[in-house]
């Protein structure tokens, strides 16, 4: 009898601090994909935002935890907190499907990151390991978007799927100066991360 195979996604970034886009985009693709559930991946320390990560490894992985918590399909994982220099995507996603040959992974992006897609740190490998779910916003036209699948796929064997999604327009970066110059963030993130940011004084004037 043939045990079937999971569906995990994966939605990685700095999270400095996660908010409610990032939870939207994970909901979104669980429930698009019918995927088992998604893992919240915070980076450790991404060679693309060397020294520019404010909150560390151990506050962005408990401010994705308390964001979670009431969530049974998100889950977090701190598989990126060692003290290794980089991580780079392949690693991880190799290491995972070693880890777990029973489960196919599907990498969440935003669509405009396939523009430099080719960029990254053995985009082969990373294709090898994973599908790839592309959330599109008003950023990329869906002839540009339809190109660009096309391309990634023919050169580097890439399986990527368009994944809609609510064109909410909120950044870490806008979080992060709110905070700094004293504005609200009410709504913008979970209110268990709210509280998490006050009480440990992130992203306030030194």
């Amino acid at each position: 009898m043939e045990l079937t195979r999971k569906k995990v996604g994966i939605l990685g970034g700095t999270f400095d601090p996660i908010h409610t886009g990032h939870l939207i985009l994970a909901e979104a693709a669980y429930e698009s994909f019918s995927l088992d559930y998604v893992l919240i991946m915070p980076n450790g320390n991404p060679p693309h935002k060397a020294g520019q990560v404010n909150a560390t490894m151990e506050q962005r992985t408990r401010m994705v935890e308390l964001a979670v918590a009431d969530n049974p399909h998100l889950k977090v994982s701190d598989f990126e907190k060692t003290p290794q220099d980089y991580h780079y995507t392949y690693e991880t996603l190799e290491f995972l499907k070693k880890e777990h040959p029973d489960t196919d992974y599907y990498f969440i992006l935003g669509a405009d990151s396939l523009v430099h897609f080719h960029t990254w740190m053995e985009p082969r490998r990373i294709c090898e390991a994973c599908s790839i779910l592309a959330a599109t916003r008003d950023h990329m036209e869906s002839e540009e978007l339809t190109a660009r699948i096309r391309e990634l796929s023919r050169v580097f064997g890439a399986h990527i799927y368009p994944m809609e999604t609510p064109n909410i327009d909120i950044s870490s970066n806008m979080i992060r100066e709110r905070v700094h110059t004293g504005r609200s963030i009410r709504y913008y993130v979970p209110e268990a991360v709210e509280e998490y940011i006050y009480k440990k004084g992130l992203y306030c004037p030194a």
